[in-house]
């Protein structure tokens, strides 16, 4: 007979105690094997952070699980406005549902990170990521048989309502320049939208760059380079709009002098002209000698040349609207044709002579004449006539005369030479 070893009463209460805990982790394993899923007569109540998404930005997405709600659904909105309605149940009046029970979401444009999450005191929070698409999104939530949706969450351009186009400046030189355009994208509510791409078109130039994004302030800027009148159109999704930019009207400037063929001496009036429909408020003459006026919106001014020569006159003006233009016109200025004669030519010792500049134009301003008889005699008078004059000795004189204008200078010489006989 084969003895047999009695097992001690601590032993005997060790295996049940064993076998207890190995159905335990058993059934622990189990459960993390089977996810938590809420049971039935949940309501999913889906909360996003903001109603529209940047184009490659994101949001918060909360999810409330709630048990034995009670589901009141909206009216989903059209996706075109700039607020995406929703499709969602109400928060319900029940508990929520256990910790650790499994949400599951799905989108139909960008992606939800985390895809899953488990609840804690009945709620998730998960983020929706654009991925750079435009469009109206749909974010569905899931737990056992309870579903909870966002519908038509505005992202991208699909968030723009209106365009607000401007250009700066507005006008540009006839010679042609470069604008700054900005667009501003909007939604319904007036708010900039961050992050919406904008195509920009024109109808002439150029733009650099055609394509954009808006910035934080939701504005997207490009810059046009034209010399015609353009009509630039900004698109952001379905929705546009326009701007003009103006080009000056040539200010078609001419500088025009009278008389054709002046003399030193004499005023020559310069006339200033432009294009129909256009006006000078600014201009400023050059004579080309030295000197120069400012002529404000003045049309004509006069000027007296002291010397003969060739003189270009330069016009500068500019309009109210900021439109700057120049003329030219050349000027040649001859000689006076003055000569002095004498009655008698060869006058005796002591005759009385007179003594006459002609040929100066009546056109040409005269100070005075400065007489030199050549005999230490001297004068200066206004008038081109000395109707006596004695030589007291015989014998050869050169008699001189300064023609003197209205600005000191002198505008003609002449002389003759004169025989006084016994």
């Amino acid at each position: 007979m084969v003895p047999h070893t009695r097992l001690g009463g601590s032993r005997r209460m060790l295996i049940p105690a064993v076998l207890t805990l190995v159905a335990a982790v058993a059934l622990v394993s189990a459960c993390d094997r089977v996810p938590l899923l809420a049971p039935a007569g949940t309501v999913i109540t889906i909360f996003p952070a903001n109603t529209t998404v940047p184009l490659n930005g994101e949001i918060e997405i909360v999810a409330t699980v709630i048990e034995n709600g009670t589901v009141s659904t909206t009216t989903p909105g059209n996706g075109t406005g700039g607020t995406g309605s929703t499709t969602t149940t109400t928060k319900a009046a029940g508990t929520p549902v256990q910790n650790g029970t499994l949400v599951s979401f799905t989108a139909t444009i960008g992606r939800i990170e985390p895809r899953e999450a488990r609840t804690h005191n009945g709620e998730v929070r998960v983020r929706f990521i654009a991925d750079g698409g435009s469009g109206t999104a749909k974010i569905t939530a899931y737990s056992g048989g309870a579903v909870g949706t966002i519908e038509n969450l505005l992202v991208g351009s699909a968030a723009a309502d209106h365009l607000i186009v401007s250009v700066t400046p507005q006008t540009i030189p006839s010679s042609g320049g470069t604008a700054t355009v900005q667009a501003r994208v909007e939604n319904t509510a007036g708010a900039g939208l961050v992050g919406v791409p904008v195509t920009f078109s024109t109808t002439a130039g150029s733009l650099s760059p055609t394509t954009t994004t808006t910035d934080a302030n939701g504005i997207a800027t490009t810059s046009i380079s034209t010399s015609r009148e353009a009509t630039v159109t900004a698109s952001a999704g379905t929705k546009t709009g326009t701007t003009t930019v103006r080009v000056n009207t040539s200010l078609g400037l001419t500088l025009a002098s009278s008389p054709e063929a002046p003399v030193a001496g004499q005023r020559v009036t310069f006339t200033v002209a432009t294009a129909t429909g256009t006006s000078v408020s600014d201009a400023t003459i050059n004579f080309g000698d030295g000197d120069t006026q400012v002529l404000g919106a003045q049309r004509s001014v006069t000027h007296t040349y002291d010397a003969p020569g060739r003189y270009t006159a330069v016009v500068t003006a500019r309009d109210a609207n900021g439109e700057t233009g120049t003329a030219s016109t050349e000027v040649s200025v001859g000689s006076v044709p003055a000569t002095l004669t004498a009655s008698p030519a060869s006058p005796a010792l002591n005759q009385n002579t007179e003594f006459t500049v002609a040929g100066v134009p009546a056109t040409v301003s005269v100070r005075e004449y400065r007489w030199n008889f050549g005999d230490g005699t001297t004068t200066n008078i206004t008038t081109a006539n000395v109707n006596q004059h004695q030589f007291a000795r015989t014998g050869t004189y050169v008699v001189k005369v300064d023609v003197i204008g209205v600005g000191g200078e002198v505008v003609a010489t002449v002389q003759r030479q004169i025989v006084v006989t016994p």
